[in-house]
């Protein structure tokens, strides 16, 4: 079959050889019967001369349904070579003239260029019938961008049978793109003048394409197209369209980090892989939403052995067949255990040696531990102290404890937990070698339990949103962004610090429940109501990065600072912790109280 189609095309380009020469001496009134038949060998010379070029170029190994612009070229700079093959007999034998030869290269290459791209336009003209015949049931989207990846992704929605969206228009600020097209498809105005397109279009949604955007402007253009009604996506990011794949598949929706318009956290890669780098790792809650980011990251710095603890199978199974598949050089074991259980600890500290430890492991829902203040005690405050203890005891080099914003001056005892928890690192780091540090941030977006998932899920269901108070706000950061400071600060741990991650600026809860209905094309209030329920108990309108004795100090990450070490009596502390181990474990009703004597600015909520 290759063959035969080598054959016809080899013949196929004969002939136009052999026309385009008939052709071009007619047109000059050139003598070309006499020229034939005298000068027969010159004719066959010419043939040979483009089958062998056509051949060093490739043009009879080309899939003429995917000819591109460097093709063409190839077709040009062929005939190019024929004609200059032909101006050369005019000179020498001074039969033809150069008239001849010059218009022989133009029909040569208009009938070679024809016969490749033949197959083009015919696909071209079918795909626009398509095209026309699905355009009443097509998604009507407008543009923003005329730049490369625009053109792309227009180009693939108007030549693809298998996509159903019609280009209506395009939005960009270039003026002097503005009345331009790009593939049939018109550039209408400024990014400012979307809302007067969608007047005129009625569009069903609204497609950002321009992956180099940087982070502000990206949220400029969203919040302007969220005046609108339309559904707005978004294509992938620059790293994307550099590896050419950028299409319509991998367009997205714009989530909630889009729309918070921080640029992405960076972090020193070389400093983390110098401590995790041949090292036997273990993170506790290794399943949870920031312990498996942990183990994501952790696994892809080439540590020695990890270990992910968990007391979920679920979450510790998750992760597992994750890294198995995507890690596949790493060490990995996953034990299922509670931080609780001192003897399960011990024995895998014993059988493990793990020379690093992310201490993950705790619970997190402030309304839930409000009502079971003894749970959260026995798995934060005794967990902690448990793998705290155990790690010095088996000289362990760094211990990493994930803490929270909602531990500085804390009103509910999830917070307090947690503060009782830094405060454990801080003083153990003097008992032991080990170096003993707290990493404190607040929410994280997509996180279990917070409140990103909980708003999808209510706009999924038709609503209504709920937030608690209208002025609530919290700082956000990425899973991966946070996890990844984490694991910096790792590396400037010398013992006992507090780390503080820079979260960017507070966002309002409400502020975020009204773009999250915007952005699913809704409208606020009509599709989807907005309810306030009050405060829950031991929630606070704002979280707090620093007590009022810490001091901050900078490193040299700017989003990573350092809150001061505070004093404590190791005896006294201890002692209070294995009295409240004691009480939690007899489930006494006055949990709250004995936390507060540990932590005096811990303001109980007794709702």
């Amino acid at each position: 079959m290759k063959l035969l189609r080598f054959i016809a095309m080899v013949l196929i380009d004969l002939v136009i050889v052999v026309s385009s020469l008939c052709f071009a001496m007619l047109l000059t009134k050139e003598n070309f019967s006499v020229f034939v038949f005298q000068h027969w060998y010159y004719v066959i010379g010419a043939c040979a001369i483009c089958l062998v070029i056509n051949t060093i170029f490739g043009m009879y190994s080309r899939v003429f349904r995917f000819l591109s612009l460097g093709d063409a070229l190839r077709i040009i700079l062929s005939c190019l070579i024929a004609g200059g093959y032909v101006a050369i007999l005019a000179i020498v034998l001074e039969e033809i003239t150069l008239s001849s030869a010059i218009v022989f290269t133009l029909i040569n290459m208009a009938l070679l260029g024809a016969s490749r791209f033949v197959y083009r336009v015919k696909n071209y003209i079918v795909a626009s019938n398509e095209h026309l015949r699905k355009r009443k049931n097509s998604i009507r989207a407008i543009i923003v961008g005329g730049g490369n990846a625009a053109s792309s992704i227009i180009k693939e929605m108007k030549t693809s049978d298998k996509l159903n969206y019609e280009p209506v228009c395009i939005m960009d600020d270039d003026l002097l793109k503005k009345g331009k097209m790009i593939y049939d498809v018109k550039v209408f105005g400024k990014i400012e003048d979307i809302k007067q397109a969608v007047k005129i279009y009625s569009p069903d949604e609204i497609i950002i394409a321009i992956p180099s955007l940087p982070k502000k402007e990206m949220q400029r253009i969203i919040l302007i197209c969220q005046e609108t009604k339309c559904k707005v996506k978004i294509i992938p990011g620059q790293y994307q369209f550099v590896t050419g794949q950028v299409s319509v598949a991998n367009i997205k929706e714009v989530s909630i980090e889009d729309l918070l318009g921080r640029e992405e956290v960076k972090t020193n890669l070389e400093e983390i892989l110098g401590y995790i780098k041949d090292k036997v790792v273990m993170v506790t809650g290794g399943g949870g939403s920031i312990g498996s980011e942990l183990c994501r990251q952790i696994g892809r710095n080439s540590p020695k052995q990890l270990i992910i603890f968990d007391i979920y199978e679920n979450n510790a199974y998750e992760i597992e067949q994750e890294l198995r598949r995507d890690c596949k050089d790493l060490n990995l074991i996953v034990l299922i255990g509670s931080v609780r259980d001192e003897k399960k600890i011990e024995k895998v500290f014993k059988e493990y040696s793990p020379q690093i430890v992310f201490h993950a492991a705790a619970h997190k829902h402030v309304p839930l531990m409000e009502k079971s203040p003894n749970e959260a005690v026995k798995n934060n405050v005794c967990g902690t102290y448990n793998v705290a203890d155990c790690a010095g005891r088996n000289g362990v080099e760094k211990f990493i404890l994930i803490s929270t914003d909602k531990a500085v001056n804390p009103t509910n005892i999830m917070g307090a937990t947690k503060r009782i928890c830094e405060m454990i690192i801080q003083t153990i780091n003097k008992k032991y070698q080990t170096e003993y540090v707290a990493v404190r941030f607040g929410n994280v977006l997509g996180s279990n339990g917070s409140v990103i998932p909980l708003f999808t899920k209510q706009i999924a269901n038709g609503g209504p949103i709920t937030v608690t108070h209208k002025d609530i706000v919290r700082y956000f950061m990425t899973i991966p962004e946070a996890v990844s400071l984490v694991l910096q600060a790792g590396a400037y741990a010398k013992g006992g610090e507090i780390f503080v991650l820079d979260m960017g600026k507070p966002v309002r809860i409400y502020d975020l429940a009204v773009n999250m209905i915007k952005l699913s094309g809704l409208e606020p209030g009509i599709d989807i109501d907005i309810v306030i329920t009050g405060l829950r108990p031991g929630e606070k309108l704002y979280e707090e990065r620093l007590m009022d004795e810490e001091e901050i100090k900078r490193t040299a990450n700017e989003k990573i600072s350092i809150g001061r070490p505070l004093e404590f009596d190791e005896k006294k502390l201890f002692s209070n912790i294995m009295e409240l181990k004691k009480q939690a474990y007899l489930e006494t009703e006055k949990m709250k109280e004995l936390v507060k004597e540990l932590v005096p600015t811990y303001k109980i909520d007794y709702q």
